[in-house]
């Protein structure tokens, strides 16, 4: 069992920026066993994959609405997952969640956040 903590969010003026933060734990959890992902819902929306980092540590894949503005990485420790959010938009109000899998003798594993809310108002 792998559990995932988001944290980070709140409220930020357009043009702000802010990082939002997933911490893991789990018997024997290190990131780089995983693909890792932040995805986000905004109310009324499907939600959206934002970006997404390889088990090694490789970048691939942004949406096109925040490239160039954010960043995804992980830390040294591998436990935990950031997305630095730069030049933030009101369009970018959204709850913001973390997500890892990985495929195990053709199953896979799948664990998502709680969510972290983020809300850029003026």
């Amino acid at each position: 069992q792998v559990d995932l903590v988001e944290s980070g969010g709140g409220l930020v003026q357009p043009g702000g920026s802010l990082r939002v933060s997933c911490a893991a734990s789990g018997s024997g959890f290190i990131f780089s066993n995983y693909v890792m992902s932040w995805y986000r819902q905004a109310p009324g929306k499907e939600r959206e994959l934002v970006a997404e980092m390889t088990a090694t540590g490789r970048v691939t894949h942004y949406a096109d609405s925040v490239k160039g503005r954010f960043t995804i990485s992980r830390g040294q420790d591998k436990k935990n997952l950031y997305l630095q959010m730069n030049t933030l938009k009101p369009e970018d109000t959204a709850v913001y969640y973390c997500n890892v899998r990985r495929v195990v003798l053709g199953v896979q594993q799948a664990y998502w956040g709680q969510g972290t809310q983020v809300t850029v108002s003026s």
